[in-house]
């Protein structure tokens, strides 16, 4: 069956309904940007990706528009951040240091370490540290289907050497994801909570704010901080 095009009034309506979830992708993918990114700017590569869904969608193929729109608009972001240099080099440092204490203090401790504790390993004050948390949070994870392009390199091959393991088969590993279950449950009850909002609930910054009464910078700190945690518990998976 082949793809019937939209009429202008219905690319018009399209575009009109689906735009709040163009500003609710945004908003959500924030968290894991450095504050360098701004999101109006996400906005409007996301409306590109929304207009391109419109136009390509074939309801024949049985997916529904929503989830379609979904990752064309986030892949239309992760265009723009690629075309960009998104991630400064001190948010990298700052991501790799608190990684690199977290895990050491993990495996001396054999508990999680608290943020003064890892401050004090990093001789930083604590302030400092959650400074470095709001920079470091744009070393994050992003979404495996928005890099899976059709006759595009898989983004997971690209990070694998000849005769290593790859991303994909680590993720795939029942092992790990047994091994992750365990680190996630091992979170403090705070960053435990600001997980499950952001990726089961689909929470934005603002909204977790108002659940755990903080500022969005906080809840940015807590969730970069929760993230350290895992890397920091799983580096002999990840390197």
């Amino acid at each position: 069956m082949a793809k019937t095009p939209a009429s202008s009034i219905d690319k018009d309506k399209y575009v009109a309904d689906y735009a709040p979830l163009v500003k609710r992708i945004a908003y959500h993918l924030m968290a894991r940007l450095p504050s360098s990114v701004q999101v109006d700017d996400l906005i409007q590569a996301g409306l590109i990706g929304l207009l391109d869904a419109v136009k390509n969608y074939d309801g024949s193929q049985g997916a529904q528009f929503e989830s379609y729109a979904t990752q064309r608009i986030r892949g239309s972001m992760l265009d723009e951040l690629r075309e960009a240099d998104w991630l400064p080099r001190n948010a990298r440092k700052n991501c790799r240091q608190v990684e690199s204490a977290i895990g050491a203090m993990q495996q001396r401790l054999g508990r999680q370490p608290s943020e003064q504790e890892v401050a004090d390993s990093l001789n930083v004050p604590l302030d400092r540290y959650q400074g470095m948390l709001q920079d470091a949070r744009g070393c994050q994870l992003l979404y495996y289907e928005d890099f899976h392009d059709e006759g595009a390199e898989d983004f997971f091959d690209h990070f694998r050497s000849e005769g290593q393991v790859s991303p994909l088969d680590i993720l795939q590993d029942e092992r790990f994801r047994g091994v992750l279950a365990k680190a996630i449950e091992a979170l403090p009850e705070r960053e435990k909570l600001v997980m499950g909002l952001y990726y089961e609930q689909e929470l934005n910054l603002k909204e977790i704010g108002q659940i755990l009464g903080v500022s969005e910078s906080r809840v940015c700190q807590l969730h970069s901080q929760a993230v350290a945690r895992l890397r920091g518990g799983l580096r002999e998976w990840t390197e």
